[in-house]
Formats: structure tokens, C-alpha cells, sequence
């Protein structure tokens, strides 16, 4: 199975698997001295750094990372998982306090956090959860933020109470941020829609299921389905096919569907958020009325 086929929990079982090791270890696991020479010299462990060795079908990040002298964490590591990173920025690397001397990058730009990590670091090769968590809310916006935390709590990464933890480590003026966490999105685009409609503040529910029509991502006031594309560019026209044929389904129930494109939702959401308020602001009025004529008329029965 290819790293793009796996899931994101998958792909976090193999991030958080051991892959680094010291000469001690390997010889803790029965390698001679001699036998740890031939397999770096075969192609079977990257000798990376002073006492500092790797598997071969490592990320490149992970093997930089180590390279330099720390773990992999933040936004670059939530990468590795296949979290919902918004926009990611060179690499981002953890070093405990009292690490040895670090090796000069090879990548043209590298985030160093230097934090004292919440845990005793159990792998060599990326950070403690808890400690990429918070190093990830202190390197994005708000929104982003956000979104990479409900990711994390959408596939089951975190629970609430460590949710909790990572913001108990956080500065006081980042904590508010824990209230918009909701891991009932599915995708970042769709947390940043969410954060959009409070914004606005109107009453929405998130995967509601319409009889006839399935599960969609929200349903604004009652009348207005909005559906939130996972990913930046068209998923095939079969998919378009069935999207289609939802929207009548939908539209023959009363509701109004708009998909907006992710594209718009990451990169432009200032215009996008315009566009729904404006949306709600001119429809919204003929479909309340139209509902209170038809609870008039069937009162009167």
C-alpha cells in the first residue's frame, strides 16, 4: 500500500513507528559492530549523524531532521500523517535543551523549536504528539490552527483531555482557540467554512443527514446546504456525476446547495465569506416567509 493510499492513522502508526536508533541500541538487538558497518554499507540503515542511525524508507524530512540534530514536528510532521496542514513552510524541526552541536540545513528555510518537551522523547526521529500539536498552533493563524487541531481530533489523534494539554502549555492569549475545536470536520476546508458561518452568526448544523439527498457538511437556517470539497483540485467527473444528482435531490426538498471550491475556501476566504453572508442576506428573507406561509397553511387545516 502507497503512502497516499494509507489513512491518516495508518500513516501515524508508521511516523511514530521506532526508525532511528543509536549504535547502543543496535547492538542492544544483537548487531556486531561489523554487522552494523555492512548494513549501512548495503543500503539497509543511513548512518545520518554521530551515533544516529536510520532505516531506508524514511521520509526525507524525518532524515534531515535527524540530520540536523533533532525530530521532526509541527506542520512537518503533520504532513507525514496526512493532518490538514494549510500552508506549510519549510521544515520544522524540535531540539531538546542540552542537544549536541547542530549540523548546518540543506533546506533553504527550517523552523527550530526549541522547547523543553512536555515528555521524556521515547523516539529519536519525531516529536512527542502533544509537543507538534502546540508547536503547530504557535506557527499558523488562528483558522489554520484550527483546522490542523480538528483534524487531529477527526481521526481520532487526540481526545478532549489532551486537547486540554496542549493548550495548558500554550500562552493564556492562545487559549481561546481551544473553544472552536470541533472534530465533526471532516476536512480543513470544511472547519474554515465553520468558522466563517460563526463569524457571520447564523444557526448551522454540521453532517446532518437529509433523507433522499445522504449526509451533507452543513445546513445554514434551516434552507441552505453548503458542501465543502476536500481538496483543492476536481475529483473526476463521476464524482461531479453524483454531486449533481444530490443537489436535485436536495432542490426537490426545499434547499438551496452551493460548493463552494477549496481552492476559494483556503486561499480566499475573506471573498468567500463575503459571498455566503451576501447569500444568506438575499434569500434567506423569501425562504422564511415561504416556510411561515406554509405552516399558516397547514395550521388552518
Amino acid at each position: 500500500m502507497t503512502e497516499a493510499n494509507q489513512t491518516v492513522p495508518q500513516r501515524t502508526t508508521a511516523a511514530y513507528s521506532r526508525l532511528a536508533f543509536t549504535r547502543a541500541d543496535l547492538l542492544d538487538q544483537g548487531l556486531s559492530r561489523r554487522e552494523i558497518a555492512l548494513a549501512v554499507q548495503h543500503g539497509h540503515l543511513q548512518h545520518v549523524r554521530r551515533d544516529r542511525y536510520l532505516l531506508t524508507a524514511v521520509d526525507p524530512d524525518v532524515v534531515e531532521a535527524v540530520r540536523i540534530g533533532g525530530r521532526l514536528t509541527c506542520l512537518s510532521l503533520f504532513a507525514v500523517m496526512g493532518v490538514f496542514v494549510h500552508r506549510r513552510r519549510g521544515l520544522h524541526v524540535f531540539v531538546t535543551r542540552g542537544s549536541s552541536r547542530l549540523r548546518p540545513p540543506k533546506v533553504p528555510q527550517v523552523t527550530y523549536h526549541w522547547n523543553r518537551s512536555s515528555s521524556l522523547p521515547e523516539l529519536l526521529h519525531v516529536a512527542p504528539l502533544i509537543d507538534a500539536a502546540r508547536h503547530a498552533v504557535r506557527c499558523q493563524e488562528p483558522r489554520a490552527a484550527v483546522a490542523t487541531l480538528d483534524s487531529l481530533v477527526h481521526h481520532g489523534l487526540l481526545t478532549s483531555s489532551q486537547l486540554d494539554e496542549v493548550f495548558a502549555g500554550l500562552p493564556a492569549r492562545l487559549r481561546p482557540t481551544r473553544t472552536l475545536v470541533d472534530g465533526s470536520a471532516e476536512s480543513g476546508p470544511e472547519t474554515f467554512v465553520r468558522l466563517m458561518l460563526r463569524t457571520i452568526g447564523v444557526r448551522f448544523e454540521t453532517q446532518v443527514f437529509i433523507p433522499g439527498v445522504g449526509r451533507v457538511d452543513f445546513v445554514v437556517e434551516g434552507w441552505l446546504i453548503i458542501e465543502c470539497d476536500s481538496k483543492e483540485f476536481h475529483e473526476g467527473w463521476q464524482k461531479q456525476q453524483e454531486d449533481r444528482r444530490r443537489d436535485l435531490a436536495a432542490a426537490r426538498r426545499g434547499y438551496v446547495t452551493i460548493r463552494p471550491l477549496a481552492t476559494d475556501v483556503l486561499g480566499a476566504w475573506q471573498a468567500v465569506q463575503a459571498a455566503l453572508r451576501e447569500v444568506i442576506e438575499t434569500l434567506g428573507p423569501s425562504f422564511i416567509g415561504s416556510r411561515r406561509a406554509q405552516f399558516s397553511k397547514n395550521s388552518g387545516r
